[in-house]
């Protein structure tokens, strides 16, 4: 039976869009310089985020946000220029090597966090008019104060499954992973399509075998830009596998007993091998 994961948050984020709403509590502040977040250093192998703001660490800013609160905590997310260098006790390191030394909801919320980031980055202008967006204070958007376009954040929404035939699932590998190690596959989900036929079309397209019995597992939010993962556990029906070499470099059929080497725990396609090795030991 498919164990389901929960990639939620343990205390509940209320989006608040107005910076002076910002309760007198503690803060949580993710300060972004390119795609690395600030973090302290510290003598063991944990990190911390900062609690001050960047003016209070002596940085200037080139955007700032409240995001909202996590629990009783304000969040806000900030960006500062490539110039600027941190004090001795603070580093910026890339928000993915960041994944089992922070814990798991703040890992989430600086996901959260740059997602946002991007989007401001992305939509300084009406892709209308042309003219400079103004932030909304009433959602979590932007409007052209000359034409009125809104924009709002963009998500682009992925399917990722696994396939199992017996005792075996189906892993690939493309040209950018790592030596030896191989994944699920997965797609963008394309205009007009259902989650479901975007798992066939993917499945098809990459190995051309044919699939049934499609079930939902999970999905979890992925901040690499802007995805959101929908995982989908799937059974083979039939065909022999011919790669799309466009998409991948190989596929093959794994046994528990010979599996390769696996994408981080970070991941929703882990979590899918992993219910596949729960169902088969």
């Amino acid at each position: 039976m498919n164990k389901h994961y929960n990639f939620s948050l343990k205390a509940r984020f209320t989006p608040v869009f107005r910076a002076d709403e910002a309760a007198s509590a503690s803060s949580y502040w993710f300060i972004f310089q390119g795609e690395k977040l600030l973090t302290t250093v510290t003598e063991n192998t944990s990190n911390s985020i900062c609690t001050c703001s960047p003016e209070q660490l002596g940085l200037q800013p080139i955007f700032s946000q409240f995001l909202g609160r996590y629990g009783s905590t304000n969040c806000f997310v900030a960006e500062v220029g490539d110039n600027v260098t941190p004090a001795p006790s603070l580093r910026f390191k890339g928000l993915r090597s960041l994944f089992g030394t922070v814990e798991e909801d703040i890992f989430s919320l600086a996901g959260r966090a740059i997602q946002i980031l991007h989007w401001n980055r992305e939509h300084q202008f009406c892709g209308k008019c042309g003219t400079a967006m103004k932030i909304r204070t009433s959602e979590l958007a932007k409007i052209c104060p000359a034409c009125g376009f809104v924009s709002f954040p963009r998500l682009s929404p992925a399917v990722i499954m696994s396939i199992i035939r017996k005792d075996h699932i189906l892993l690939a590998r493309a040209p950018r992973f790592p030596p030896g190690m191989y994944s699920t596959l997965a797609g963008f989900v394309e205009p007009g399509e259902t989650l479901e036929e975007a798992v066939k079309r993917e499945v098809r397209e990459e190995v051309n075998v044919r699939i049934g019995n499609i079930t939902y597992v999970a999905s979890q939010p992925w901040p690499f830009p802007h995805s959101i993962m929908i995982g989908f556990s799937a059974d083979y029906v039939d065909g022999e596998i011919e790669i799309d070499d466009d998409e991948i470099e190989d596929a093959q059929w794994f046994s528990l007993r010979n599996l390769p080497v696996l994408p981080s725990k970070i991941t929703i396609a882990r979590l899918l091998i992993d219910n596949f090795v729960l169902g088969s030991a």
